[in-house]
């Protein structure tokens, strides 16, 4: 028996990995079954190339959990190791990097990559273990078995092994406080958090099936009554892990099913389908495969983060992508797999790796692609699904200027009529009726179908076409669309007189002289309130509302963008609620209010009312007394 000590400079190395990656500890599970994979596939590919001669099809990884003994062991029928590999491999390589990584790390309080920058995987073991034993045999015939034994320190010894079947059996002999890595359910939720796609089939414990080969047969029991026989059966190997998941495939070997049905096992609590999917695949200038979904989308985007997982070779890392996937495609769902992305992301290797901004850019590449795609082979069921990924194609079209150049063909503008156009075909079909007399087109929309539904009947009795656009961040976008298309304005259909969002060169004559218009007005300041609404005077058709309450568009936006973040506006002080009352010269009504004296203030406050209620701006008290005037108006 041979003993050592491992290529360390400082005795202190143990408590450091435990000390350092403490909130991490449950990754020594990854780090294991990651080797041991690695293992099996090395064997397989020397017996592709003919340089081992065994069976290698049924090779698998096992994880054991001896209650009684505090022991849990990983177990591999892969490559093996002789006892010069395994002081090799163990001993020296392993510790390298052992005194950068002391003098790098001695001052930090946590950094979860330590492992994976210094190629301490297999160390990690020491976080959970108070000893660890190495069994193996490598699968050269000639080598003996090797069995490696540390009780933490920085001595160890290596002796022959009574292995005789080649791979590795790693034993963990788990330290009282990480005794939660001997409950089945612990072991079992970390396999399917980091292992659920390995490779390499992973058993984990047994399990009883019905046998296959049994076909249960009706008999007859004592009293003659038909009844069938029992099911018998069997015990088998449970296989806790999906080797060949549906990303590992060619897109042309899968059907529409199969994406649904992977996107079942991904995420088995969700129960609505996917609206559809992305299949990646590249291997130059970076290796990149994964399959993301459009889910339907609420508008709430922070709700929706978090659900694509990262893999590296089908080990889990993360579903935390920020700086991998473009931030407007986070609120997708699907797996992303790339061996040029360590095991352990840290945030400032994100942002400094030129491979990860080549793996975004192309991300945003493919998305555009097939949305482009599905919007030209289908556009009927594009639109359908409009409304519930609009959020996503928006977000991308003000985040990257890249995808709102390839978005122009398929970004949807919907009417409240529920017909869509492209920001083209937009142009092209209003252009005639609502471009100004300025040569502005101007682009009319309402935000809420119902709230704004008198004003949208107006603007489409004079043939006005009127979008619904409805989403959060809708005010950045139509900024941004206003910079990008000139003489282009978005209107929002509430936000003036009918006869004033487009305005044309007639004008409307007003039925009051120009001394009732000061009486008007002065009558109405008096009792409307003046830090809340701005009295406008204006000559409108006489079918139109006596007072409308409108918000000027400008101030209207800025406070929306506010609001939702961005624009400039961060760090202003609130806008304050504003409006403007405009008042229809032309209205029956005025002259009544110029006339009347006792009842002058209740058809001004009435009036009032009727265009708050209009704009779902009376609440509370000022609702029960517009309700309590109402009847006493129509008594009187």
């Amino acid at each position: 028996m041979a003993k050592g000590k491992i290529n360390v400079a400082v005795e202190n190395i143990f408590p450091l990995i435990k000390r350092f990656l403490y909130s991490d500890h449950e990754i020594f599970l990854r780090e294991l079954i990651s080797n041991a994979t690695d293992a099996t596939l090395k064997l397989k590919h020397l017996a592709s190339i003919g340089e081992y001669k065994g069976n290698v099809d049924d090779a698998r990884l096992e994880v054991k959990i001896d209650k009684k003994g505090k022991k849990l062991h990983i177990i591999d029928q892969g490559i093996g190791m002789s006892q010069d590999e395994v002081k090799k491999y163990i001993n020296d390589i392993a510790f390298s990097g052992a005194e950068e990584f002391l003098e790098k790390f001695k001052d930090e309080k946590n950094d979860s990559g330590i492992i994976g920058h210094f190629g301490l995987g297999f160390y990690s073991s020491f976080m959970v273990a108070s000893q660890v034993e190495i069994h193996s045999k490598s699968f050269r015939d000639e080598d003996e078995g090797a069995h490696w034994t540390c009780d933490g320190s920085p001595e160890y010894s290596l002796k022959k092994s009574k292995r005789t079947d080649r791979g590795t059996e790693i034993i963990l002999h788990i330290d009282e406080d990480s005794l939660e890595f001997l409950e089945e359910s612990r072991i079992n939720e970390l396999l399917n958090k980091y292992n659920k796609f390995m490779p390499i089939p992973i058993k984990f414990g047994t399990e009883e099936v019905a046998d296959p080969a049994h076909e249960p047969k009706t008999i007859k029991d004592k009293e003659g009554k038909e009844t069938t026989e029992p099911q018998k059966m069997i015990t088998v190997d449970k296989i806790i892990n999906n080797p060949n998941p549906a990303w590992t495939k060619q897109p042309s070997d899968l059907k529409d099913e199969d994406y649904s049905s992977f996107y079942r096992e991904l995420y088995p609590m969700q129960f609505e389908e996917p609206l559809f999917h992305i299949h990646l695949n590249v291997d130059y200038p970076f290796n990149l495969t994964g399959i993301l979904y459009f889910p339907k989308m609420a508008t709430n985007m922070e709700m929706q983060k978090d659900k694509i997982q990262l893999y590296q070779k089908q080990v889990f890392v993360t579903d935390n992508v920020e700086g991998i996937v473009p931030d407007f495609l986070q609120m997708l769902r699907g797996v992303i797999d790339s061996p040029d992305i360590p095991l352990n992301v840290s945030r400032s290797y994100l942002q400094a790796d030129g491979a990860v901004k080549k793996i975004s850019s192309y991300i945003t590449k493919k998305v555009g692609d097939k949305l482009s795609s599905l919007f030209k082979n289908d556009r009927e069921v594009f639109e359908k699904k409009w409304n519930d990924v609009k959020i996503v194609i928006e977000y991308g079209m003000l985040s990257e200027p890249k995808f709102f150049e390839k978005a122009q063909s398929f970004a949807l503008y919907p009417t409240t009529k529920d017909a869509y156009f492209t920001i083209d075909e937009l142009k092209e079909k209003v252009a005639a009726a609502q471009t100004d007399k300025d040569g502005n087109l101007v682009v009319l929309y309402a935000s809420n179908k119902d709230e704004q539904h008198g004003f949208i009947e107006e603007a489409e009795a004079k043939g006005y076409e009127v979008l619904l656009l409805d989403s959060p961040i809708i005010s950045h976008l139509i900024q941004k669309l206003e910079t990008e298309n000139e003489k282009v304005k978005f209107v929002r259909v509430d936000s003036d007189s009918i006869e004033k969002l487009i305005q044309k060169d007639e004008t409307q004559i007003s039925k009051l002289s120009d001394e009732d218009q000061g009486k008007l007005k002065t009558y109405i300041e008096e009792i409307v309130p003046k830090e809340k609404y701005s009295v406008q005077l204006e000559a409108l058709d006489s079918k139109s509302n006596p007072f409308i309450i409108t918000q000027p568009e400008f101030m209207r936006r800025m406070k929306e963008m506010q609001q939702t973040g961005g624009g400039g506006m961060m760090g202003m002080g609130a806008f304050p609620e504003m409006y403007n009352l405009v008042v229809n010269t032309n209205s029956d009504l005025m002259q009544k209010i110029i006339k009347a004296k006792g009842k002058r203030t209740e058809y001004i406050n009435q009036a009032l009312d009727l265009a708050r209620l209009s704009q779902n701006l009376l609440q509370g008290k000022e609702m029960t007394e517009f309700i309590k005037r109402s009847y006493h108006l129509m008594n009187n």
